[in-house]
């Protein structure tokens, strides 16, 4: 579900907590599943569990989860509760937009490539229904 870079300049903690955002706001964990323990999930990718911990607590703090000492760690919600306006997060992804596609000139990637990469990551998180096609003749 998760995969991590020991070589990437994010953080660990930051590479497992989007990793999960991902997860949620592909559907693949939906409010009421339950994350892995922390202990089994720091095994499962070889990092320490403080840095899961971390990871885990940032999704809190997004209004994502919900940890209950004993119980484990459950999807509580499938958007952030940040308490930022419409605006400010509108500003915050074309932030982050704008630097993911200038890392994607820097790397030597051509529009075509950036369009298409674009439209199967949208498909990823916004898949639409397929019509039905009517019935032939």
């Amino acid at each position: 579900m998760i995969r991590i870079r020991l070589d990437s300049e994010v953080s660990l903690a930051r590479q497992i907590e989007r990793g999960l955002r991902s997860a949620i706001a592909q559907g693949a964990l939906k409010p009421g599943d339950e994350l892995p323990p922390v202990r089994q999930l720091a095994a499962d990718l070889g990092v320490n569990l403080n840095t899961v911990a971390r990871s885990y607590r940032a999704l809190e703090s997004d209004g994502l989860v919900q940890s209950v000492r004993g119980r484990g760690t459950r999807v509580t919600a499938a958007r952030e509760k940040t308490g930022e306006s419409r605006g400010e997060a509108v500003a915050r992804v074309r932030k982050e937009l704008r630097e993911t596609l200038a890392d994607a000139r820097l790397a030597g990637l051509g529009r075509a490539a950036v369009v298409g990469l674009a439209r199967r990551e949208l498909a990823r998180f916004w898949p639409r229904a397929r019509p039905a096609r009517p019935a032939r003749r």
